[in-house]
C-alpha cells in the first residue's frame, strides 16, 4: 500500500469520507485520492513523491502558481507581528483600498472567511435592503453551502449526485427560486409570478461549477436590465472569476454594473478569505451602520490580507493577464488539434485562465447539456492523465485553472497526455 492510500484509510476513521470538502473524495472515480506533501509553482507532489502538473490550482486562488516568493515573504513578514488580533489593522484597510480600486462596482466591501460566508451574507443583505424574500439563483451554480442556495447546485454536490442537501429546511428552499442559466423568458415569468417580491439575482457571471461555460451575447446585460426595471439587486458571484478572468473580473470584461460582488480564492493569495462588497448606500446597511447583521472574528485576518494583497501586487505590477491569455490560447490551440485529429468532437470551453473540457458532443450552454457528458469516458480520461503526471479536476463538472506559473513546456506536455488519455478512453468504450 503507497502512502496515500495509507493515510486515506486513516483519514476514512476520523473524518466523514476521509476529507474536508467532498470532490476531493474522487468517489465517483473508483479509486482513493492522492495525498499532497508539497507544491511549488504549478507541480504538486505527492506522499509517494509522484510529481504533477496541476490544473486545479487549490481550486483557484494559486493564479501565481503554488508558494509565489512575494506571497511566500510577504506572509513570512506578517506572523511574527501575530496571527490575529480581532481590532482593525492597517493591511485591511489596504486590501479594501485596492479592492474597491481594481472593481469599479465596489464603493465599500466587508472581508469575510471563505466565498461561502460572502454570498451568505450578500444575500442576506439583499434581503435586508429591499425588504423582499426570495431570491433567484441559477441551476448548476454553486454559490457555497448556504442553505437557501443548496438548490440544484453544482461542484461537488453536482459530482455525487445530490444538488440538493439533506438537512435543508423545504421553508428555506422554499424562498429560493433556480431557473436554467441563458434563458431570459425564465427570468421574465419569474418575476411576473412574484411580483415586488424578489430581492435578488445572484449569478456566477461565467459559471464555474457545472464545468465552465459562457453566456450568450447579451443575457448578462439582460441580467442586469431586468433587474434595475423590477428594484431586485443584481449579485455577481466572482469568487471564481474575480481577479481571474480580468482584473476586474466578468464585470470588467463586459462592462456591466452589479449591485453586489462577492469574492474569494485569488485575493487570499492560498489562506481562507472572501468578501463582498458593492454600492455604498446598499453596504450602509451592514453592520454596525445598518440593521443588516454581519461578523466574523477571523474576518480581515493579517496574515490572510498580507497573503492576498502580495498576490493582487504582483498581478498588477507583471503584466500577469496577457501571459495567462497567451497560456490558454496555447492549450486551447492544443486540445481543438486533438481533438480534430482523433475526430473527436467533444466541447471545449475557455476564458482566459479558466477552461473546461466535456466530454459531450453538444454545445454547453447550461446545467442541462453540461450533464450531458458521459462520466465513464470522463473517469477512463481522469486516470490516463493522473498516471501520466497531469492533475485535472477529479469531476467532470468542474473547471481547469491556468496559472502564471506554467510554462509553454508545461502546456504541451498537458496536450500530449490529453491525445493520449483521450485515444485510452476512446479504444476502452
Amino acid at each position: 500500500m503507497n502512502e496515500s492510500s495509507s493515510l486515506f484509510e486513516r483519514a476514512c476513521k476520523v473524518i466523514p469520507g476521509g476529507v474536508n470538502s467532498p470532490v476531493r473524495a474522487f468517489r465517483r472515480l473508483e479509486r482513493a485520492p492522492f495525498f499532497v506533501k508539497k507544491a511549488a509553482g504549478a507541480h504538486l507532489w505527492d506522499e509517494d513523491d509522484k510529481q504533477y502538473i496541476d490544473y486545479v490550482g487549490t481550486w483557484g486562488p494559486a493564479i501565481l502558481g503554488h508558494a509565489p516568493q512575494s506571497v511566500i515573504s510577504a506572509v513570512q513578514a506578517a506572523i511574527p507581528n501575530g496571527l490575529g488580533y480581532g481590532i482593525p489593522t492597517r493591511i485591511e484597510v489596504d486590501m479594501a483600498e485596492t479592492i474597491c480600486r481594481w472593481i469599479p462596482s465596489i464603493e465599500k466591501v466587508r472581508m469575510t472567511n471563505s466565498g461561502t460566508e460572502a454570498t451568505m451574507s450578500a444575500i442576506r443583505l439583499a434581503r435586508g435592503y429591499t425588504g423582499r424574500k426570495y431570491i433567484i439563483k441559477f441551476e448548476g451554480c454553486y454559490h457555497g453551502h448556504v442553505d437557501s442556495l443548496l438548490v440544484a447546485a453544482g461542484s461537488g454536490a453536482l459530482t455525487h449526485g445530490e444538488p440538493d442537501s439533506a438537512g435543508v429546511p423545504k421553508e428555506f428552499a422554499e424562498l429560493t427560486i433556480a431557473l436554467p442559466y441563458n434563458d431570459p423568458e425564465a427570468v421574465r415569468r419569474a418575476f411576473a409570478q412574484h411580483p415586488n417580491q424578489i430581492a435578488a439575482i445572484i449569478v456566477e457571471p461565467y459559471p464555474g461549477n457545472a464545468g465552465f461555460y459562457l453566456p450568450k451575447p447579451g443575457y448578462l446585460e439582460f441580467l442586469r436590465e431586468i433587474t434595475a426595471k423590477e428594484g431586485a439587486l443584481l449579485i455577481f458571484d466572482e469568487v471564481m472569476t474575480g481577479f481571474r478572468i480580468s482584473p476586474a473580473g466578468v464585470q470588467g470584461k463586459h462592462n456591466i454594473t452589479p449591485d453586489l460582488t462577492t469574492l474569494g480564492k485569488v485575493i487570499g493569495g492560498g489562506l481562507p478569505v472572501g468578501a463582498f462588497g458593492g454600492r455604498a448606500d446598499i453596504m450602509n446597511c451592514v453592520s454596525p451602520l445598518g440593521p443588516v447583521y454581519q461578523a466574523g472574528t477571523l474576518s480581515g485576518n493579517p496574515v490572510a490580507m498580507a497573503a492576498g494583497l502580495a498576490q493582487l501586487r504582483e498581478l498588477e505590477a507583471t503584466g500577469a493577464y496577457d501571459r495567462l491569455e497567451k497560456l490558454g490560447a496555447r492549450l486551447e490551440d492544443g486540445v481543438r488539434a486533438t481533438l480534430a485529429d482523433l475526430q473527436l468532437p467533444l466541447t471545449f470551453k475557455r476564458s482566459g485562465s479558466m477552461f473546461c473540457l466535456f466530454f459531450t458532443t453538444q454545445d454547453v450552454t447550461d446545467l442541462a447539456s453540461a450533464t450531458t457528458a458521459d462520466f465513464d469516458m470522463f473517469r477512463r480520461y481522469f486516470h490516463s492523465m493522473l498516471e501520466q503526471g497531469v492533475y485535472v479536476a477529479p469531476s467532470p463538472y468542474e473547471t481547469g485553472f491556468i496559472s502564471t506559473a506554467h510554462t509553454e513546456a508545461d502546456i504541451d506536455a498537458t496536450v500530449a497526455a490529453m491525445r493520449t488519455a483521450l485515444a485510452a478512453a476512446i479504444n476502452a468504450r
